[in-house]
């Protein structure tokens, strides 16, 4: 790890007279994992998207193994050895796993002798696929269709397609968003054997634990400048916190007021076949309820047959001591539940649309005049969303596939709120969401408590259920294990149920 494969200097890129990128920095090593880090908006996207040559910078040098790469379009990056493996997976559902890998490359893989005979030589195909996956040390058919396998396979194959391409560079952005702890280990080890081979990996992700765990070294952007590159082992979470968001974070999870009001909802036997079975708690106006286990342990099936997503097989809802059936959200919205899907993009929001229509989506009926929509209280509520969750848009009529993940996910909160919810089901609420938003999006969530909203929180992060939880279930293979108190609850108690 001496002299850098890739060395980038005083990178610039402007949108419309906006400088997305300032005069960056960036060196990596042959065998390094490269953490870059930054808030959302902070220019990593704008970066790697110039990297691996969708766009051209306006000035500064990109230098890869000798050759200057700032004129280089996708094609030219990827030929020269450097891939990205995307936040959200680039695949073709209908082909198989091999077909994925090798697309656009089947002839090379066919041999002559199968295309000048007019036919893909499939089984060649099919067993270098074979061969790869198996020295990755990865279980995956591949015969599959890509459409029958896990986020994380998905992934897998995705490095797979990379290491064929003789990758000297792979890009991962934010890799395990969507994947279980365990097979987060297994990108990991990945990951280890690519460095022992000199693969260089620039690495993307919100999750603190893992950044310290793989990286050699970290770069920090903020606000499109550099701010500083350093040794993983010089730096702890507070202090790359700092670097990142500019000041200090002394307490990232706001206090408990600890004041529990009345009951508000009652879950009774609640079962859904081959899902879950038997699950019995309560959560009262105040509270925030903590919902943790491991991936497939029956969190998100709980809250979608909670709110009518899904429908429940045995046992019972209350609210408020009355026993409701939830048969569709509508139904959930009128007895006063509100739900923040997992699924930012497909179930929270409607991308095309703009922060005012996402917003008031959930509580048109509020402004209705006779038939008509009622603009003035349409944009009133918008505004005082936008006030009071301090989202970040350049006005109310601007789509919300251009907000960063953080507004979004307020965008999702403010809509949910319009409609009055005594009773806010949050999955997931921090995927994918740097840690200056996460801070602000805590802040939200026990205020909402300290309203008299009771809350149920979903999240896999174990160090947020503890921070943000008064109480917390405990799930394993869809069977509730335990609930603990914030008082006594540990990582390490939290995990023993999770695995039982």
């Amino acid at each position: 790890m001496s002299e850098p494969i890739l060395k980038v200097s005083n990178l610039t890129k402007s949108f419309s007279g906006v400088k997305a990128l300032d005069n960056i920095q960036f060196e990596l090593k042959r065998g390094e994992v490269h953490a870059l880090m930054g808030e959302n908006g902070a220019g990593k996207s704008t970066f790697m998207k110039i990297l691996i040559g969708l766009m051209a910078p306006d000035l500064g040098e990109i230098i890869f193994e000798g050759a200057d790469l700032r004129n280089s379009n996708v094609s030219d990056t990827l030929k020269r050895g450097i891939s990205m493996i995307h936040q959200e997976i680039l695949i073709i559902p209908e082909l198989t796993v091999a077909q994925n890998i090798f697309l656009g490359r089947e002839r090379e893989i066919s041999g002559r002798k199968g295309w000048t005979s007019g036919w893909l030589n499939n089984a060649a195909v099919n067993q270098r696929a074979a061969d790869l996956l198996q020295e990755m040390g990865v279980t995956i058919d591949p015969e599959g269709k890509m459409n029958h396998l896990s986020v994380a396979q998905m992934q897998m194959v995705e490095i797979a397609k990379a290491i064929s391409n003789d990758a000297k560079v792979i890009i991962m952005d934010e890799p395990t968003s969507a994947i279980s702890d365990k097979e987060g280990d297994t990108l990991f080890k990945i990951i280890k054997d690519l460095k022992a081979k000199g693969v260089a990996i620039i690495y993307i992700s919100h999750k603190m634990d893992e950044i310290f765990k793989i990286s050699d070294t970290i770069t920090v952007l903020r606000d499109g400048r550099y701010i500083a590159t350093k040794s993983a082992a010089e730096l702890d979470k507070q202090s790359l916190i700092s670097m990142m968001v500019g000041r200090e974070i002394e307490h990232m999870f706001p206090d408990s007021n600890n004041s529990r009001g009345e009951l508000a909802l009652s879950v009774i036997g609640l079962s859904k076949k081959g899902q879950f079975s038997d699950i019995n708690f309560d959560v009262h106006a105040g509270e925030i309820l903590g919902f943790a286990g491991l991936m497939g342990a029956g969190r998100t099936e709980i809250a979608r047959v909670i709110y009518g997503l899904d429908k429940q097989d045995g046992g019972e809802i209350r609210i408020k001591n009355k026993s409701v059936t939830n048969k569709t959200p509508r139904q959930a919205i009128e007895n006063g539940i509100g739900y923040v899907s997992e699924d930012r993009k497909g179930l929270g929001f409607i991308p095309g649309m703009s922060v005012k229509d996402n917003t008031t989506l959930a509580s048109m009926n509020r402004h209705r005049k006779g038939i008509f929509i009622d603009k003035t209280s349409e944009r009133t509520s918008t505004e005082q969303i936008i006030a009071d969750l301090r989202i970040k848009t350049a006005d109310m009529s601007q789509k919300v596939t251009y907000l960063s993940g953080g507004n979004q996910q307020k965008v999702v909160i403010g809509k949910v709120l319009l409609a009055s919810p005594e009773i806010i089901i949050l999955d997931e609420p921090t995927r994918g969401v740097d840690v200056g938003a996460k801070f602000e999006i805590y802040k939200l969530i026990r205020n909402l408590a300290d309203k008299g909203i009771a809350i149920i929180m979903i999240s896999s992060e174990l160090p947020e259920i503890l921070g943000m939880s008064d109480r917390i279930l405990v799930l394993s293979k869809g069977k509730q294990t335990a609930i603990l108190s914030r008082q006594e609850a540990t990582q390490e108690l939290i995990m023993k149920y999770a695995v039982a």
